[in-house]
């Protein structure tokens, strides 16, 4: 049996949104308990040349609707990167599960060999859609969602592997 487009992206990524929304509640709740401001926890990060745990949250959220739009072919919605606290954050991973849920396997499936086209920075890189899925969506999703995970749990919040991995 094998793997459709849609089947390695869409459910992938609700699946790792949703344990990141739990972890983010799992912060929130512990800031309150411990009594930190959570402006504390909302700017940390792992070393000084790389962005803050808002910011993680952003990039990761902004990967995938960006990435499934480009492998739907349909327009991403635009979010102003300005969240400030943990609900504005899980609000912001909320607008990008409904956008994914929007997205149908027929819009996805079959884009393994579409031309998708990245503009960053006035430049276009071109890939194929399974390698764009593959090499280069996955792995900055999964880097900005661990990192915030790393972020929270170098600041002390009781998460584990479990809470990334989610349940079942």
């Amino acid at each position: 049996m094998s793997l459709s487009m849609y089947q390695a992206s869409i459910p992938v990524f609700t699946r790792q949104l949703n344990n990141l929304s739990t972890i983010l509640g799992l912060a929130a709740a512990d800031a309150e308990t411990r009594k930190i401001d959570p402006s504390v926890l909302l700017n940390a990060r792992l070393a000084p040349d790389m962005f803050p745990l808002c910011r993680q949250v952003q990039i990761a959220c902004d990967g995938v609707k960006g990435g499934a739009a480009l492998l739907a072919g349909i327009e991403s919605p635009s979010h102003a990167d300005d969240e400030t606290s943990f609900a504005e954050l899980q609000a912001r991973i909320a607008k990008t599960l409904a956008f994914l849920q929007g997205i149908s396997a027929a819009q996805i499936d079959g884009s393994e060999e579409r031309t998708v086209t990245l503009s960053r920075r006035g430049k276009d890189t071109h890939f194929k859609g399974q390698a764009f899925l593959l090499d280069h969506v996955m792995p900055n999703f999964y880097f900005h969602v661990t990192t915030a995970y790393a972020i929270l749990r170098h600041n002390g919040v009781a998460i584990g592997k479990r809470d990334f991995l989610g349940t079942r």
